[in-house]
């Protein structure tokens, strides 16, 4: 039986080294003055710590069994997709709405009233990005 916590943990460390040690081929600088690669190198080291986090709980747990369920696989994939396109040839706050509703098929329950929550909160750092930060998102 593969256990899915395990899996889980081994994904979130792969993760971390796939983006962590390409960073550190950009200069880290110092926290004082950081340079292009500190914040992902920052971020792998706190996922890659988590994923083994993880995996230690994995071994100390009762395993829980591995499941795909490709249904689901396929309308978060979908979503992501259809954020992309609408993005794009719309603007980022339909992409943004559709991504929250079509992924909450996935899900166990579907409720609109906790997909508008999701979707207004997203809407709303999608906002403090472009505004604060000064990002260029194409919101409308």
């Amino acid at each position: 039986m593969v256990n899915r916590n395990m899996v889980r943990g081994f994904a979130l460390m792969a993760l971390a080294l796939g983006f962590g040690v390409p960073s550190m081929g950009y200069s880290l600088g110092q926290l004082s003055r950081a340079g292009p690669g500190l914040f992902p190198f920052i971020v792998s080291c706190m996922l890659f710590a988590i994923g083994l986090v993880t995996v230690v709980r994995a071994r100390l747990v009762a395993p829980v069994p591995m499941d795909f369920q490709f249904r689901n696989i396929a309308v978060i994939l979908a979503s992501l997709c259809g954020f992309a396109a609408l993005s794009h040839f719309v603007n980022m706050i339909a992409g943004i709405v559709f991504l929250v509703f079509c992924s909450g098929f996935a899900g166990t329950s579907y409720s609109v009233v906790r997909n508008l929550k999701i979707a207004a909160v997203l809407v709303g750092i999608a906002f403090m990005f472009q505004k604060l930060l000064g990002v260029n998102l194409p919101l409308y």
